[in-house]
């Protein structure tokens, strides 16, 4: 109900896609590094946790995890009171690879094993990316899964043209997947 706000009842509900970070500042370059993505989100807290909804507590930055003399290091850990998980986040200032989906999954599963209470769900990995792969997801990730979740970030709001581009390519893309559907029903 949109007088309650933000529903949130299955970790779906507590992402985004995309999220728009413009309250950063960033100048607008073709490419960032992922060290200065990360500084301009702690600099900028309490307007990121808003940008990320309901219930988000702050917990660690370059949370450092040892696996069997390898260090790794979580990017943004946050914890959430409504869904009482672990939020991790892993930013990627490039197009997303397998890799990146393969190493978000080791992360939340060394949460769920180490890090989780018994009362608590399980653990919640968010890839922010500033370019996703549909394809990748789709084949990386189990059909079923609902820990790991891959959302774009855009560094400032679109221009109306840029809106439209995109609404037609979803457009164009929802088409095809009505076609594939309809072809295997047939």
């Amino acid at each position: 109900m949109a007088k309650k706000g933000q529903a949130i009842g299955s970790p779906e509900d507590l992402v985004k896609d995309p999220y728009v970070l413009e309250f950063l500042g960033l100048e607008k370059m073709e490419r960032y590094y992922e060290e200065d993505l990360e500084k301009a989100l702690i600099d900028h807290l309490q307007k990121f946790i808003l940008e990320l909804g309901k219930g988000f507590s702050f917990v660690a930055r370059q949370k450092r995890i040892t696996l069997d003399g390898d260090h790794y290091h979580i990017d943004l850990v946050f914890y959430n009171r409504l869904t009482k998980s672990h939020i991790l986040f892993d930013l990627k200032v490039g197009k997303l690879t397998h890799q990146d989906i393969g190493q978000m999954q080791m992360y939340v599963n060394y949460y769920n094993r180490t890090q989780k209470l018994k009362d608590e769900n399980d653990t919640i990995g968010i890839i922010l990316c500033a370019e996703k792969n549909n394809a990748v997801i789709k084949y990386t990730l189990p059909e079923n899964q609902k820990q790991i979740f891959i959302s774009k970030y855009i560094p400032y709001l679109p221009t109306e043209e840029q809106l439209k581009n995109e609404i037609l390519h979803e457009k164009e893309l929802f088409d095809m997947e009505r076609k594939l559907i309809r072809g295997k029903n047939e």
